[in-house]
């Protein structure tokens, strides 16, 4: 939750409930606060510096709820409720008097409640299981105790996308996004109403609250953390850190290609006729498509008796080079950068005698099918290197229709222009 507030730009406080002992595959011990102390840790930051929207997460004896309905009703605090009452395996984690507290004493306090299929279950009192069921659920729920938005999360809803379902002041909204088979999704509950009710505390309405927070945890389970033996954790940091990322990415390929005219008197000879592209991917993690690398648009060319940059540096404007760097880190190379010229001989001899690790790939072996896809060939010549130590130097002497190519590689792309630059000088 505190990661979210601070991925979102929100101050978030704490006021702690219980304590567990867990880790992405069990929970082996929980102690719960005395709801005084919960009450009183609510008073003292609502009076320090006042609260603009909360959330609540577990809660899990009837005491700790009568506590927060009291500190809630008497600071009139907003309030998004995560109801915490169902295990991923299904386990009920809430006594029978704790859930009717909840029910009666929170939920009529609260402005969003977030249930996923399960709890909605307990909440509405019948089966859901399909999306009519969600729908129905939703309305059921905010009628029966007085929530104006309810949120039955489409996760477990036997339904192609997820979709999930707000009901707000009499009116439906749907938000859909892809189920992500690989993604992670240990803390995706706590960090969906957490987004929530820190879009509300920026001063978004509820509707476009729900919708900011859905694209937020969609990002966060498709790039989560793959750590842990059990269920991976989300990342709330993936909205802050790719678009840093990209822009890094972009400052050094700009200051790559300076480097590059600098020293053009000694490429201008080795320029190849497609011209010179540099690239840099953003991290690994995160990098997986050609959006993820930056590259010149329309590259480096010839132009006379110079070397002229045609477009800007953006995401995505490379195409081969940046599919070979994106092909180079899912076989695990730290490959990140790249520089292209066209083959000679004599450079890559050079580049021998000075020590850096070359490679040679014969394009002649290239499989018809992958030269005519259009990310086959640099996925090819990826697969030509597994197992290989990390080149510094890929060349290959053409075929036909196939310009004879060194690309020189770095952790980045001014390491890479470096290593040209080296291997020229």
């Amino acid at each position: 939750d505190l990661k979210t507030f601070s991925a979102l730009g929100v101050y978030g406080v704490v006021a702690l409930t219980s304590i567990t002992a867990q880790n992405t595959y069990s929970v082996t011990a929980i102690h719960d606060l005395p709801g005084r102390m919960v009450y009183e840790q609510i008073r003292v930051v609502y009076e320090d510096m006042g609260v603009d929207a909360a959330k609540t997460g577990m809660l899990s004896n009837s005491e700790i709820i009568n506590s927060v309905a009291e500190a809630i009703r008497e600071f009139n605090i907003r309030l998004v409720v995560d109801p915490v009452m169902v295990a991923k395996s299904g386990a009920r984690l809430l006594r029978e008097d704790a859930v009717d507290a909840l029910k009666h004493k929170l939920l009529p306090l609260a402005q969003v409640v977030t249930p996923n299929a399960l709890e909605a279950e307990i909440l509405a009192g019948f089966k859901v299981e399909t999306l009519e069921d969600a729908v129905k659920a939703a309305r059921v729920i905010s009628e029966k105790y007085g929530v104006p938005g309810v949120v039955v999360k489409g996760g477990h809803l036997k339904h192609p996308e997820v979709v999930d379902v707000l009901y707000y002041n009499g009116e439906l909204h749907y938000f859909k996004s892809p189920r992500y088979p690989h993604g992670c999704f240990h803390g995706a509950g706590c960090a969906y109403s957490a987004a929530i009710a820190a879009f509300m505390a920026r001063g978004e309405g509820v509707v476009n609250a729900v919708k900011s927070a859905k694209e937020f945890i969609d990002l966060a389970i498709d790039y989560g953390i793959k750590i842990g033996k059990g269920h991976c954790p989300v990342n709330p940091m993936a909205i802050l850190e790719i678009p840093a990322l990209k822009y890094r990415a972009i400052e050094n390929v700009e200051r790559a290609v300076e480097l590059l005219l600098e020293k053009q008197d000694v490429v201008i000879p080795h320029t190849p006729e497609v011209g010179v592209n540099i690239v840099e991917a953003i991290d690994p993690r995160y990098a997986r498509s050609i959006n993820d690398v930056a590259g010149v648009e329309g590259r480096v060319v010839k132009a006379g008796s110079k070397l002229v940059k045609v477009g800007p540096v953006r995401m995505g404007g490379s195409s081969h080079l940046a599919r070979l760097v994106l092909a180079l880190l899912r076989r695990g190379f730290t490959t990140r950068g790249a520089v292209n010229i066209k083959y000679s001989r004599e450079v890559v001899e050079k580049a021998g005698r000075k020590g850096f690790k070359v490679v040679f790939i014969d394009r002649t072996r290239e499989p018809l099918e992958l030269k005519k896809a259009e990310s086959g060939s640099m996925e090819w010549i990826a697969s030509q290197i597994q197992g290989y130590e990390a080149p510094d130097l890929i060349y290959d002497t053409g075929d036909v229709g196939k310009e004879a190519m060194i690309r020189i590689l770095g952790r980045g792309a001014i390491e890479a222009v470096e290593k040209l630059v080296e291997i020229l000088d």
